[in-house]
């Protein structure tokens, strides 16, 4: 697994080409969080790719115009995958969430 950061202007279409690049090897997006970073945005993305398709994102997201910051790091498959699941529904009470824990 890569975590990848990417900073970006935010031009039209930007960020859809990032994403458009990992769909476009069929790679599962894991998890994808895109904010506001200063005069800048950033995305982070959780993918698991090899040593080849690292590079050629690499190559393709610098060679998008508005992306100036591409940088990953690797995760080891051993830390807990919740910190990456979806958080329950705020409309949800406690004995929903303790139900859905018991049955987990």
């Amino acid at each position: 697994m890569q975590l990848f950061h990417i900073r970006y202007r935010n031009a039209q279409g930007t960020l859809m080409r990032i994403l458009n690049a990992v769909s476009r090897r069929g790679l599962d997006l894991t998890s994808v969080h895109a904010e506001y970073a200063g005069h800048d945005h950033a995305v982070t993305m959780l993918l698991d790719v090899s040593h080849k398709q690292t590079g050629q994102l690499y190559r393709e997201w610098h060679s998008i115009v508005d992306v100036f910051e591409v940088r990953s790091s690797a995760i080891l498959r051993a830390e807990p995958e919740t910190a990456w699941a979806p958080h329950p529904p705020a409309s949800e009470n406690v004995a929903q969430q303790s139900a859905r824990a018991a049955l987990a």
